[in-house]
């Protein structure tokens, strides 16, 4: 007992409270890096800023064309269910090229014009080579529907898109 009264500072030395105790973990808590844990997590938030800054530079960024893109894109919504699709596809396509986004390389997918999709089911398979691409259950249906098309060139563009889509999947 004689060794702790001879240590300098020993008895001066005061105890925290526990609200001190609580402040000084919520701002070592604060201060911690609230990055994604493990590689996975990683690669996945990487993926989904990639995504989200590009999807910014189309809309707003470094292009001028990002009002034409939206404009162009939604008269393709518009033409939804119309005779006019493939015309409102082809002028997309003209003037921007074959969409990233799934959901307007769905709607080239539904245009009915061989042209037009052959192009889309080309595009995705290239797409689907060089980096993960986000397919949902309902183009998987359509690109297997395509793939009973009377069109050799359709079916057969649908049947190598299908092939990638298995090879990135598993």
């Amino acid at each position: 007992m004689g060794d702790r009264d001879d240590k300098p500072g020993w008895i001066e030395r005061q105890k925290r409270s526990f609200s001190e105790l609580d402040r000084l973990r919520r701002e070592r808590r604060d201060r911690r890096d609230e990055a994604p844990r493990g590689e996975k997590a990683r690669a996945r938030s990487a993926e989904a800023t990639h995504r989200y800054l590009r999807q910014i530079d189309g809309l707003f960024g470094k292009t001028p064309r990002g009002a034409e893109t939206e404009r162009l894109a939604l008269a393709m919504r518009e033409a939804h269910g119309t005779p006019g699709l493939a015309g409102a596809c082809r002028a997309y396509r003209d003037a921007l090229g074959v969409p990233d986004d799934p959901r307007d390389l769905a709607l080239f997918l539904d245009a009915r014009d061989e042209e037009i999709v052959v192009a889309a089911l080309e595009a995705l398979r290239r797409h689907l080579g060089s980096g993960p691409v986000e397919i949902g259950p309902g183009m998987r249906s359509q690109i297997r529907l395509l793939a009973e098309d009377p069109s050799d060139r359709i079916a057969e563009a649908a049947e190598d898109a299908l092939a990638a889509l298995d090879a990135a999947s598993g």
